[in-house]
């Protein structure tokens, strides 16, 4: 929003913030088209599609909806199951918090201000590196930058992650029980086997003291989400409290899985919560 309480206007770049697999990974970054409507606070923004579709442009709604209220946000490519296996794209969103990082003068944004936000399969992602974020395991991929990756931190101030499958195997086997084949033959693209996609469980991560640190989370449930169990969220919700974090949980009765990629009444009030949780945890 701009001084007079009115949407600001939007601008949008493509920016190449690494390369891996020997391709270029791309960011979409959206902005409010004024300086003076901006807040110097940054989101990097992760898409959902089962670790095996869509891409940067996906979430755009969203995205242009937290621009438009002064934050700046990079949307990005990663690797995925079309390309590679996991952890490969947390080695990617993590680099995109570096390169953020690392070009925050020229980006005009504050580099001790900076979250991620992560959709279904992107919401895992998110979740596990914000936890995670400078493990060995979640390092390796050279940014775009004047820096060595691996002398700058990929933590962040606070992580969102809407209607995340924070357990591979959990929801892999709910898969299963459903008859959804589409969502069995996406977990096998990304991850070898079971053992791989209980290995990638955020909630294993946090009962196993994995975790390096525990940034402020808001998770985001939709009632009539035929893809995320809802046990397996307050399964995440408990793991998070139990480990010591902050975790602030949001249920949307009535609404489907993804909804917010797509305008509608819901999605506007999913942005201005989402706004509102980066505002106060956004600080330097």
């Amino acid at each position: 929003m701009n001084r007079h309480g009115a949407p600001s206007l939007v601008e949008t770049e493509t920016l190449t913030y690494g390369r891996a697999g020997g391709f270029d990974l791309l960011a979409e970054h959206h902005r409010a088209a004024q300086g003076d409507d901006r807040s110097g606070k940054a989101v990097v923004m992760v898409h959902g599609g089962a670790w095996t579709s869509s891409d940067r442009r996906t979430p755009e709604v969203l995205c242009r909806d937290l621009a438009s209220a002064g934050f700046s946000v990079f949307s990005l490519d990663f690797r995925d199951g079309r390309n590679g296996k996991h952890p490969c794209a947390v080695q990617d969103i993590t680099a995109g918090v570096r390169y953020v990082r690392a070009r925050a003068a020229a980006l005009e944004i504050d580099p001790a201000r900076i979250g991620l936000i992560g959709s279904s399969s992107g919401g895992h992602l998110v979740l596990l590196a914000a936890i995670q974020p400078d493990i060995g395991a979640h390092r390796g991929t050279p940014i775009n930058a004047d820096v060595d990756a691996e002398s700058v931190t990929a933590r962040v101030c606070c992580v969102v992650a809407l209607w995340p499958v924070s357990d591979p195997l959990f929801r892999y086997r709910y898969a299963q029980r459903a008859g959804r084949e589409e969502l069995v033959a996406a977990h096998r693209r990304y991850y070898r086997d079971e053992a791989h996609m209980r290995e990638a469980s955020v909630q294993r991560a946090l009962r196993a003291g994995e975790a390096q640190y525990l940034p402020p989370a808001l998770v985001v449930q939709p009632g009539e989400d035929a893809n995320v169990p809802r046990q397996m969220t307050l399964d995440l919700v408990r793991e998070y409290h139990d480990a010591g974090g902050a975790l602030d949980y949001r249920f949307y009765p009535g609404l489907p899985h993804a909804f917010a990629y797509h305008a509608s009444p819901e999605t506007t009030r999913l942005g201005r919560e989402v706004g509102a949780f980066l505002a106060v945890h956004l600080h330097s």
